[in-house]
């Protein structure tokens, strides 16, 4: 029986693999992290048994504590708890499955002691990158991409020919506002942006979505996930959500993976890779779909993708800007602090007022973070 651990076991991705487990029957869980969602983690740790969780919340930690005291599981709290899961000793894979770039530390860690990494957080590569991947080889860990646009490409490079790799089509559902001017967007509203015309994610993810921010983040998380050059990258729209990623070779061949937009192929495919395993759902009818069809992302409408072109060529300090920054502000346009789009302006200023420092240690990233903050607290 495979072993896992899973941090963000009460989110999208996180409830989705522990669906997988329920399925397959031969995964342990070993190990759950949540942010605070003490109820449904409870529920988790019933079924699954894991002898350890997490939360975030000391407090919520005491009440978890006492809410499972019949059980035979160890309750931690913080980074110090998180950084346990990650590196729960029977687990042979960690499933990163929280948003934000709390997740570096566990990432790093959970390598360090030899776990394989079901990559779902993009943001550590996003701002680690260069730290995660040779640290990854050196250690000899696989690095195997859950967000589904990775797993395609992924899945397309399994013929073993990556030295011929040309170049990535990295596909964008173009989100709920595909085809928008900057103009129409003025007045759109929490609950305009929150409606995904194909996929069911979080609130964050599903606003990135909208902004095509979260295109950007995962430009850069392919960079370096393959080695790849941002200007090798190009994003394509494909609104019908079918093609979930391509490569294109020396020879001009494009290699693509297909399906319907379902989160549990990629998921199920990181956790059993090399093996293909059956996964209950739909699949693509050819004789009822009409079209496939494409187009170019208006970077225009949607700065925050062309914003993140720049941070992955600059590298350095400066893709820490771009994430950190548009957390700030996806987490104030929840709360209808700013406008829909304060989201990339808020961006944009961050990143001219920021002096880029190149290969950050991960103490000069976290504290890049920390500014990035601060001057959004001090000019909005």
């Amino acid at each position: 029986m495979k072993k896992a651990a899973i941090l963000g076991s009460t989110g999208s991705i996180g409830t989705q693999t522990l669906e997988i487990a329920r399925t397959n029957k031969d995964i342990g869980i070993t190990a759950l992290a949540a942010r605070n969602n003490i109820t449904l983690l409870e529920e988790q740790i019933r079924e699954f048994r894991p002898k350890l969780a997490a939360v975030w919340s000391r407090e919520k930690a005491a009440e978890l504590r006492s809410r499972v005291r019949d059980l035979e599981v160890k309750i931690v709290s913080g980074m110090d708890g998180l950084l346990e899961v990650a590196c729960e000793p029977e687990a042979e894979i960690l499933v990163t499955a929280i948003v934000g770039m709390i997740g570096i530390l566990p990432t790093i860690e959970a390598i360090k002691a030899g776990k394989d990494i079901a990559l779902a957080n993009k943001e550590t590569l996003v701002t680690a990158g260069h730290i995660i991947m040779p640290l990854a080889r050196e250690k000899d860990v696989s690095i195997l991409p859950v967000d589904s646009e990775h797993s395609a490409i992924f899945q397309s490079l399994q013929g073993g020919q990556e030295k011929a790799l040309h170049k990535i089509l990295l596909t964008a559902s173009g989100g709920p506002f595909r085809g928008k001017k900057r103009e129409e967007l003025a007045d759109i509203q929490v609950e305009d942006a929150l409606k995904h015309p194909n996929w069911t994610m979080g609130r964050k993810i599903t606003i990135d979505s909208s902004t095509m921010v979260n295109k950007g983040l995962e430009v850069i998380e392919a960079k370096w996930l393959f080695g790849m050059s941002v200007d090798q990258i190009q994003v394509v729209v494909q609104p019908q959500s079918i093609i979930h990623s391509m490569v294109e070779y020396k020879d001009g061949a494009v290699i693509a993976q297909l399906g319907t937009p379902d989160m549990k192929l990629p998921i199920q495919y990181a956790l059993y890779y090399p093996e293909r395993r059956y996964l209950p759902g739909d699949r693509l009818d050819f004789s009822a779909l009409s079209q496939i069809t494409f187009e170019q992302p208006d970077m225009d409408t949607f700065f925050g993708l062309r914003l993140a072109y720049e941070a992955g060529r600059a590298g350095g300090t400066l893709p820490t800007v771009f994430n950190a920054a548009n957390e700030r502000a996806v987490a104030m346009f929840l709360e209808r602090e700013i406008r829909y789009l304060e989201i990339p302006e808020m961006i944009q200023a961050c990143m001219e007022a920021h002096k880029n420092l190149a290969d950050p240690t991960v103490e000069e990233i976290l504290k890049t973070e920390q500014e990035t903050y601060e001057f959004i607290k001090n000019r909005w």
